[in-house]
């Protein structure tokens, strides 16, 4: 069944890699680089070839969070988001990208879609929260946004 993976999960895969197309990895820098058993300077010197090998080393798509968070999975062109903003380095914020991930992921057989649009989704949910201030803000600042940026027709 499709899985989004993120956290300790990401840890004890790289402590025993296997692969499976079903899986959406949600790595930020440091667990990306435990995946690949590099540093995470060397993930962010290079971080779209660093997606590219954690999507070919474990056969996922591959959320590597951090400002111009990236998807990648396969062949397929990656994706870039522009948003988001530097308030969002902050606690529990990819805990909440990759509940978003997997809520669009449980509607559809599409698992890079539901990366992308769970990546643009989340960033904009937060660049919402952040009008009122990019400091302080919290995961849970989110949550009052996410139903407006998932069903933009729907004003509430």
């Amino acid at each position: 069944k499709p899985t989004a993976i993120d956290a300790d999960a990401l840890n004890l895969l790289g402590q025993e890699p296997c692969s499976n197309s079903n899986w959406i990895l949600t790595p930020h820098p440091g667990e990306a680089a435990r995946l690949l058993g590099i540093g995470t300077a060397d993930i962010q010197s290079n971080r779209l070839q660093s997606a590219r090998d954690i999507a070919a080393r474990y056969g996922a798509t591959v959320v590597l969070e951090g400002a111009g968070t990236l998807v990648v999975s396969g062949d397929s062109l990656p994706y870039i988001c522009d948003q988001g903003n530097p308030g969002m380095a902050s606690p529990g914020m990819g805990d909440v990208l990759t509940g978003v991930i997997a809520g669009i992921a449980a509607q559809t057989a599409d698992l890079p879609g539901a990366a992308r649009a769970g990546v643009l989704v989340h960033a904009m949910a937060g660049d919402m929260a952040a009008r009122r201030g990019e400091r302080g803000l919290l995961a849970t600042d989110l949550f009052g946004y996410l139903p407006t940026c998932v069903n933009p027709a729907q004003r509430f």
